[in-house]
């Protein structure tokens, strides 16, 4: 990702934030620890996480930075890990802050921004799936189809 981009999503982080929380808040909750109220306090950190590694990709030689192949979201076998909901809804927070900022940006190349789209996606995810693993790790409910843990919720 170019300095530039990430200096500006860095500007708009109180915005993200907000956006994060809105979209968060929207989300069904499935279970105690899905609550908003318990999650929201995760969103500065994994904001953190999401521009020290957007910043350590800027600092690499083009071709060193990690192929910005947008990988598919983290599952979850239950369907009760809380942060499901949480990085979808920072996902979506991220990538419509980078699309504006894109958007106002003139004369941006067409393959540099789905290269910034791309890494964005990437980090995002990759930081969702190692929180999402952990938090499955520890699930009781994680050999659980997700259709029985529907049923009962």
């Amino acid at each position: 990702m170019h300095e530039s981009f990430l200096h500006d999503l860095r500007v708009r982080r109180r915005e993200i934030h907000i956006r994060w929380e809105a979209l968060l808040r929207t989300e069904r909750v499935n279970t105690p620890l899905a609550n908003p109220d318990a999650l929201v306090h995760l969103i500065d950190w994994t904001l953190d996480q999401v521009f020290a590694e957007l910043r350590h990709a800027c600092n690499q030689p083009r071709h060193e930075v990690r192929p910005a192949v947008a990988e598919a979201r983290p599952e979850c076998s239950c369907g009760r890990n809380p942060l499901l909901a949480f990085f979808l809804a920072g996902e979506q927070a991220l990538l419509e802050s980078l699309v504006l900022l894109q958007a106002s940006a003139s004369k941006l190349d067409p393959v540099e921004r789905d290269e910034e789209l791309a890494e964005l996606y990437r980090v995002i995810r990759e930081i969702s799936r190692r929180e999402i693993e952990s938090f499955c790790a520890v699930c009781q409910h994680r050999h659980e189809p997700q259709a029985a843990a529907v049923h009962r919720a």
